[in-house]
């Protein structure tokens, strides 16, 4: 519950720094000439981002739970999910309104109508639509980036756990699986430098922002893909180490019945090993644990 009220928490703080108002950074004169990129729309929508970034993820956490059943591992893949997707949202918007970057279209947002005018220490004196320009001074770094490495890439690292990716077989397939989603995210990155709304460098460090982000909060709820129970969440394990631990306590007979099938295992082995009494000691071993079951029953 704690940790759903957090992601309330950080919604409502990702709305109020998209309201407030950037820094305006100066920008003189000499500054234009790295400014003056035509302004053009997205490749990819606003509205898209979130359907790729969050809903396409959390479509593939419903297919794998409806294949296991393991509600653990459904809940906690979506936790994990939308807090890498909402704690990447607040640092790049926070970044964003801090740094006030002006995107290389600044001039046409700034001048719509191509007359340029400066104020007597060389600043701009914008006189286009108040939105376009404090859209203007948001480009580093790019939320399109942040978003879509941190809700792809923490997809990408569920699929690398649950396919076994590094389970040392050497199935290359299976790591064409786990680059499709950040292959899909670059791209995107790439869109945001083609339509002249972001620098190179904002979308770098939005994707590497949004990774980490992604990294860290896939590590809170999931053991590591190279660890062989990477497949499943933390709280299914210790679920299945309570329910072991509760049957033992309360059947103490069969607690001592994987006793003796333990050491016959073990005597077994060693008398694959050429041990001459490996028999004599698992019949011995297992006679008497039995007769103390037998006589403790009585």
């Amino acid at each position: 519950m704690h940790d759903w009220l957090i992601l309330l928490l950080l919604a409502v703080i990702e709305v109020i720094l998209f309201i407030i108002q950037p820094f305006h950074r100066f920008v003189g004169k000499d500054m234009m000439t790295d400014l003056r990129y035509p302004m053009k729309g997205n490749t990819v929508p606003v509205w898209a981002v979130p359907m790729y970034a969050v809903l396409l993820p959390i479509a593939v956490f419903v297919l794998f739970y409806a294949r296991r059943k393991d509600v653990y591992d459904l809940h906690h893949s979506t936790l994990g999910l939308l807090f890498a997707v909402l704690i990447t949202g607040v640092v790049t918007d926070a970044i964003k309104n801090a740094v006030g970057r002006p995107r290389p279209d600044f001039f046409w947002r700034c001048f719509p109508d191509g007359k340029d005018v400066y104020d007597q220490w060389g600043g701009v004196l914008c006189h286009g639509k108040d939105s376009d320009i404090k859209e203007g001074h948001k480009s580093f770094p790019s939320g399109h980036a942040s978003w879509s490495f941190a809700g792809l890439g923490f997809l990408s690292l569920y699929l690398c756990g649950k396919i076994k990716a590094f389970d040392r077989k050497g199935h290359v397939a299976k790591l064409c699986i786990v680059f499709l989603p950040l292959l899909a995210a670059s791209l995107v990155g790439i869109s945001r430098v083609d339509d002249y709304w972001h620098h190179w460098q904002d979308v770098f460090a939005g994707g590497l922002l949004g990774l980490v982000v992604a990294a860290f909060c896939y590590r809170q709820f999931f053991p590591s893909p190279f660890n062989d129970e990477g497949w499943g969440p933390y709280a299914y394990f210790k679920a299945l180490e309570e329910t072991r631990s509760n049957t033992h306590a309360a059947s103490p007979v069969n607690a001592l019945s994987v006793q003796v099938m333990g050491a016959q295992n073990v005597n077994e082995r060693r008398g694959q090993n050429g041990d001459p009494f490996a028999a004599f000691s698992a019949d011995r071993y297992t006679s008497i644990r039995l007769d103390e079951i037998v006589s403790g029953e009585k």
